[in-house]
């Protein structure tokens, strides 16, 4: 997710690292924003929304599952509902926001569950070069309606929603048979207790049978199914939340290297230097510049 906006958007995302819950304003239905992001870095999470991103500027890396992308300036990528993806900014970008809760699609497309939403950007077929440039141009004026905010604009704006919703059903959907959807459901309901636990305790050692009983299964299955779902260890994964919090203190702070290192529980410094090196491209000093 590229996020939600300034400040409040790093701070939820800390919280909820795992599954993030979509607030919408209610005469729309959807969420709807520009993100102007000055470096970021947001471990694997989830949401029951379909999520929709135009960069207008600048560059940012995605993680969708065990799928990695680089999105440039002037490109959209998708991530489908459900679906643990991740993003990392080392770079200022701004980027245009759309997440229509799966909830608000049932209304006008019951088998929505049976679908699965699919954007390449680029792509070097004439035919879908027109869809995608029509996407982005109602994109960009759902952005002009919703900074001006004329007279009637919620009229206006919900008129451009249904015609990105008409466009991604149309242009952008597959239909797909998914006989485990009620299994996912319950897998990612577990995931998500043991993420959200991993949030609150990260700065603290925990131990293999403490997150095991969370999920409540044996420690050697919860090894597996945490690596099946995640694409890395629980270990790995705790770490990955401890270099998001530290990133966000060397950019927004002046606090000591040691003194951030110690708030968050990293305690093994050359581990973190080799993490941070691979995440970031660059030691903490050079990201601090």
């Amino acid at each position: 997710m590229l996020g939600n906006g300034g400040d409040e958007l790093v701070a939820e995302q800390q919280k909820e690292n795992i599954y993030e819950m979509i607030r919408v304003p209610e005469a729309m239905g959807v969420r709807f924003f520009t993100q102007e992001d000055t470096g970021s870095y947001c471990p694997g999470h989830w949401h029951d929304a379909i999520e929709l991103v135009f960069l207008v500027k600048g560059e940012l890396e995605v993680k969708v599952e065990s799928n990695e992308f680089h999105v440039e300036e002037g490109q959209c990528f998708l991530v489908n509902s459900c679906v643990i993806h991740s993003t990392r900014c080392t770079s200022a970008n701004t980027g245009i926001v759309l997440q229509i809760p799966v909830d608000f699609m049932k209304l006008y497309l019951p088998q929505v569950e049976k679908l699965q939403f699919v954007l390449r950007d680029p792509c070097e077929e004439p035919v879908e070069q027109t869809k995608l440039m029509r996407l982005k141009e109602i994109l960009l004026q759902m952005q002009v309606v919703s900074e001006i905010r004329p007279e009637g604009y919620i009229l206006r704006f919900n008129s451009l929603l249904f015609e990105i919703l008409f466009q991604l059903y149309h242009n952008f959907s597959v239909k797909i048979f998914r006989a485990d959807l009620s299994r996912r459901e319950k897998d990612l309901s577990r995931l998500n207790q043991v993420l959200e636990y991993i949030a609150r305790n990260y700065a603290r050692p925990i131990p293999l049978k403490e997150i095991a009983q969370v999920a409540f299964l044996e420690s050697g299955y919860f090894c597996r199914f945490f690596k099946k779902h995640m694409g890395l260890t629980f270990l790995e994964y705790q770490n990955e939340v401890r270099l998001s919090h530290i990133y966000q203190d060397l950019i927004t702070t002046g606090d000591t290297l040691q003194s951030i290192l110690e708030r968050h529980g990293f305690t093994n410094y050359k581990l973190f230097r080799r993490m941070f090196l691979e995440r970031f491209h660059g030691t903490p000093s050079q990201i601090r510049k």
